[in-house]
């Protein structure tokens, strides 16, 4: 109970609400605004971040992101262009609605779903969290290395279509993660001489240059040339939409229960879960021919469940210091700058740090309400900010938010680098968060992979020897070896049709 009521006194200091609200304004206005997705709102956030204490830190990452989700509904339903890809999957169902006459209704209930669906999620957190860091604390390096792989292993296996664009995209983030002094053995690699890379390439400007940088030269050909036309007017947006709830409740319970354990996935993330609860709302139903026409249902299942994945991501984020999806990875980075590591320690240590976070959820949640409200209301005036205005200003703040963390133009010079390639590797269909994990997991895997070779003289079969490190171990295998089959079986498909074309 004190650290309930500690934790309270933390959340509830008028520095750590004002870092909430304004961090929740500034994700309505980028995930309001087609192309500027969530995870670019965190990647803008960190270098704000590197000034603050711990808990503000975490708090504008926590409020943005859950604003941006939401955010993203309201071009897709008046445009119908998704503001984030968790939008997409009922961006159809949004719209159509929006056709009917039912603009509002469909962004209330986007709104009102995901404010239960998220407060799902923190209630699976707040619960099953504590119990499996308790559960981790019996782990040793064996289990750390096949924990990480496994993520690894998971981030490459649902990162998209072809896993060996993703296993490609993992090796190249590995390989940024081995520049810089091994922190068993003490040896110099990939540094060119340069003596600032002894250190290894900060996470911060890695962050930027893949998200943000990336995005902007993607977006970079519609400066000065996109105008979205004028959206029509939202009216009663919360009109029917408690009878809508009510009809589909069993409906949202289960997205939210399902949203949890998908974001929970290393790589999963919002998007996944989204796509997969609309899928499964509609296998299951009892009028699946009415999805694709403006039915709420599907609406109702998809917009649960992206914002609970948000909480789960941050279980394997928290117990193991394993990201969930990309925002969990740059959440584990800033917790690493200031001095924390995430892990099962963190729940003894740093006890009132937690509880506070999860105090966070609940509260960016509820303000989802009227924010979300705001927003819907604002949306004019938000898809009215010229692109040739907006995206400079982005790229100034990269620029500044890249040097300021290290006070080096290497940063700078290291996060367009990462842009560039980002962008290139985004164009030509590889994804990008198999590459970030790999940042994050990199070292993690290497240092407990070599501890356990220090303690065995070398023996590999000493990573099986303890039972929960087996059973890591081989769902990790099994994982590779289902990789490798997608991989085979997408050659012989795409050797098969351009035989008989």
């Amino acid at each position: 109970m004190a650290e309930l009521q500690a934790a309270l006194g933390m959340v509830f200091a008028w520095d750590v609400l004002a870092v909430i609200l304004g961090a929740s304004l500034f994700g309505l206005l980028i995930g309001a605004i087609p192309g500027l997705t969530a995870t670019m709102a965190t990647a803008l956030l960190v270098p704000v971040t590197f000034f603050m204490e711990p808990l503000p830190a975490i708090s504008a990452i926590v409020a943005a992101t859950a604003m941006a989700i939401v955010a993203g509904d309201i071009p897709g339903a008046l445009l119908r262009i998704p503001g984030t890809p968790a939008s997409a999957a009922y961006t159809e169902e949004a719209y159509l609605m929006g056709r009917q006459g039912k603009i509002g209704q469909a962004l209330g209930v986007n709104l009102a779903c995901s404010v239960v669906g998220g407060l799902i999620g923190v209630a699976i957190l707040a619960f099953f969290a504590p119990l499996v860091a308790d559960f981790a604390l019996r782990f040793t390096s064996d289990e750390y290395f096949w924990l990480a792989l496994l993520g690894l292993s998971c981030a490459v296996l649902v990162s998209g279509a072809d896993p060996l664009k993703g296993a490609i995209s993992m090796l190249i983030g590995l390989l940024i993660a081995m520049v810089g002094m091994d922190s068993v053995s003490g040896q110099i690699r990939f540094t060119f001489g340069i003596s600032d890379l002894l250190s290894g390439i900060s996470i911060l400007p890695v962050l930027i240059g893949l998200f943000a940088v990336a995005e902007l030269l993607r977006r970079m050909p519609e400066i000065g040339h996109t105008h979205f036309p004028p959206p029509p007017p939202v009216e009663k947006p919360f009109s029917g939409v408690g009878g809508l709830m009510w009809q589909y409740k069993a409906g949202i319970a289960r997205s939210g229960v399902l949203g949890t354990l998908i974001g929970a996935l290393p790589g999963a993330g919002a998007d996944i879960a989204s796509w997969i609860s609309y899928a499964l709302s509609r296998k299951l139903s009892r009028t699946p021919e009415k999805y694709g026409t403006g039915h709420p249902e599907g609406l109702v299942a998809a917009s649960s469940a992206n914002n609970a994945a948000l909480s789960g991501a941050y279980i394997p984020a928290l117990v193991f210091g394993i990201p969930g999806d990309t925002i969990t990875a740059i959440i584990i980075g800033v917790l690493m700058m200031k001095g924390i590591t995430p892990g099962p320690d963190v729940f003894t240590s740093s006890a009132t740090l937690v509880n506070a976070i999860f105090i966070v959820f609940i509260l960016a949640n509820l303000l989802l309400l009227p924010l979300g409200l705001l927003a819907i209301r604002g949306a004019r005036h938000i898809l009215a900010v010229p692109s040739s205005v907006l995206y400079p200003l982005i790229l100034l703040f990269c620029i500044v938010g890249a040097f300021a963390a290290n006070n080096s133009l290497l940063d700078v010079w290291l996060m367009l680098g990462l842009g560039l390639l980002a962008y290139f590797l985004v164009e030509n269909d590889f994804p990008i968060g198999p590459m970030i994990l790999a940042v994050i997991l990199g070292p993690v895997v290497e240092s407990n992979f070599m501890r356990s070779m220090i303690k065995a003289n070398g023996e590999l079969l000493v990573l099986f020897e303890r039972p929960i490190a087996a059973m890591l171990g081989g769902l990790a295998l099994l994982v590779w070896l289902a990789i490798i089959v997608s991989s085979v079986r997408s050659a012989w498909q795409t050797r098969a049709s351009a035989t008989s074309a």
